[in-house]
């Protein structure tokens, strides 16, 4: 589910987070049943899926709500997220900048956000952005063994 996270105003619209003053990120709240799908899988989705050496941005996407974080519930996630960082690392020519940080909150965004890749799919935005994220991932994404 998209939303925002990690700020401090409850309840923030779309226009206040990208206002910059509330502290959120942009983030998406992922329930996952680990028999079937890993953390780690997960991890590696994140660190394919965007640019985790852009400081406060994504691409032409800027401003303080895009930087890069992971929310993790526990210490295993913690632990978890800095060793896929680190292995990441090995990936980009430039510092992951990516936080990771406890999570302590979630606030589901507005209705139009939900859904909005099945809803806008051709989309000049979801056709030049999202559509290459999703190619590259079917391609390289193998499920890690358990």
């Amino acid at each position: 589910m998209p939303g925002y996270s990690g700020g401090d105003r409850q309840n923030p619209t779309y226009e206040e987070v990208c206002g910059g003053e509330t502290g959120h990120a942009e983030a998406i709240q992922i329930e996952f049943d680990p028999a079937k799908l890993s953390y780690k899988d997960l991890l590696y989705v994140f660190w394919k899926t965007h640019d985790a050496t852009q400081l406060n941005g994504q691409g032409n996407d800027i401003g303080t709500q895009y930087h890069s974080v992971i929310f993790y519930h526990d210490e295993k996630q913690k632990k978890e997220a800095e060793e896929s960082k680190k292995e990441a690392q090995g990936s980009y020519k430039d510092q992951i900048v990516t936080e990771i940080i406890t999570f302590k909150n979630f606030f589901p965004a507005e209705d139009y956000h939900r859904e909005y890749y099945l809803k806008n799919s051709s989309a000049p935005y979801c056709r030049l952005v999202i559509d290459p994220k999703i190619e590259k991932l079917k391609k390289d994404f193998k499920p890690l063994p358990k």
